[in-house]
């Protein structure tokens, strides 16, 4: 389930770039990531009434909500805001590859933060990454 689950994510990161070059070519994008923001946020806030898991919200640690805002924080407003400004100047494609080499990043902080292993399969990966960036570019 885990691996159907990261095909569908892949593909939505996949086509996504594509509606969001065209959708910013007279836009902001702050105010592109800013209509982004608010559509998956109301249609969470449904999903979450329709389903009954509202109810979980109150039961969340403030220690996790203090994670996730840190989370939101990097990803989805310094990490979006430049991803949107990126794709609006330049190539979606060359944009998208070198934004999908955030692995790199999750890896090095995992093992310094995580105390994850360094295996050599991550290693081969990284230098597989690197290669096809600079392959790219």
């Amino acid at each position: 389930m885990v691996f159907v689950l990261a095909i569908i994510g892949m593909i939505c990161w996949g086509v996504a770039p594509v509606f969001v070059k065209t959708g910013l070519r007279d836009v902001n994008p702050l105010v592109g990531l800013s209509i982004r923001t608010f559509f998956t946020a109301a249609f969470l806030l449904s999903w979450m009434i329709i389903n009954g898991s509202i109810s979980q919200l109150k039961i969340v640690s403030t220690n996790s909500i203090l994670l996730l805002c840190i989370e939101a924080l990097f990803a989805t407003l310094i990490g979006d805001l430049a991803y949107f400004a990126a794709v609006k100047r330049g190539s979606a494609s060359l944009v998208t590859i070198i934004m999908s080499s955030s692995p790199l990043i999750t890896i090095i902080c995992s093992v310094a933060f995580l105390g994850e292993k360094l295996t050599i399969g991550r290693i081969i990966g990284s230098l597989f990454i690197i290669t096809g960036i600079v392959l790219v570019i």
